[in-house]
């Protein structure tokens, strides 16, 4: 390889690391905050109806009974994500994948992925809806009372304080390939309910 081509070599690598940095550094910018939790069901029970036990139906108390009985307390919702690039940061960031884990209370649950490429524009938002599904007897014991509490907090629909967080490791594209981040962050941690 002649001086030449060493150079143009040496210069095309060094203009590609440069705007993998770039990216790298704009999806860093990127502020995550958790969003609303919505579409939510306990054991098929609509956690609209769920403010604490005592708001419950005869037919959902034994509905939820049920399941707790059978060790299988189904409960779904959707988690809205938001991710905001702020107007300083100049750059479009673009991330690809997303690997989170779900906590409650500080309690590891459940864990996913979002393969969805996102671009946030300068000054952007996007919103991320993530589908929630586990059995809360998995991870939390108690009776079904209790369990109906966690679940109402989780939704925000009672005083409980119930934390929920998620945390997670972005992917983002460059010129040289996909770029994780080195440790998960946690992307926000939210009390929910409570005044």
């Amino acid at each position: 390889m002649t001086r030449k081509m060493w150079l143009g070599a040496a210069l095309t690598a060094g203009l590609v690391g440069c705007a993998a940095l770039q990216q790298f550094s704009a999806l860093r910018q990127v502020v995550f905050t958790l969003g609303r939790i919505g579409t939510g069901r306990l054991a098929g029970v609509s956690l609209t109806r769920i403010a604490s036990y005592s708001t419950l139906s005869a037919t959902e108390v034994a509905r939820i009974t049920i399941a707790v009985a059978r060790k299988d307390l189904p409960l779904d919702f959707v988690l809205d994500v938001h991710a905001d690039n702020p107007v300083e940061n100049k750059v479009a960031a673009t991330m690809v994948r997303l690997a989170w884990s779900l906590y409650l209370d500080d309690k590891q649950t459940i864990s996913g992925v979002v393969d969805t490429s996102l671009t946030i524009p300068s000054g952007g938002q996007v919103v991320i809806p993530m589908r929630m599904r586990l059995n809360l007897m998995e991870f939390f014991d108690g009776p079904a009372e209790d369990l109906v509490n966690i679940a109402a907090a989780v939704a925000g629909l009672n005083t409980d304080p119930t934390r929920v967080s998620l945390r997670a490791v972005p992917t983002i594209n460059t010129p040289i390939g996909p770029i994780a981040y080195p440790t998960p962050i946690t992307i926000v941690t939210r009390t929910v309910g409570g005044p």
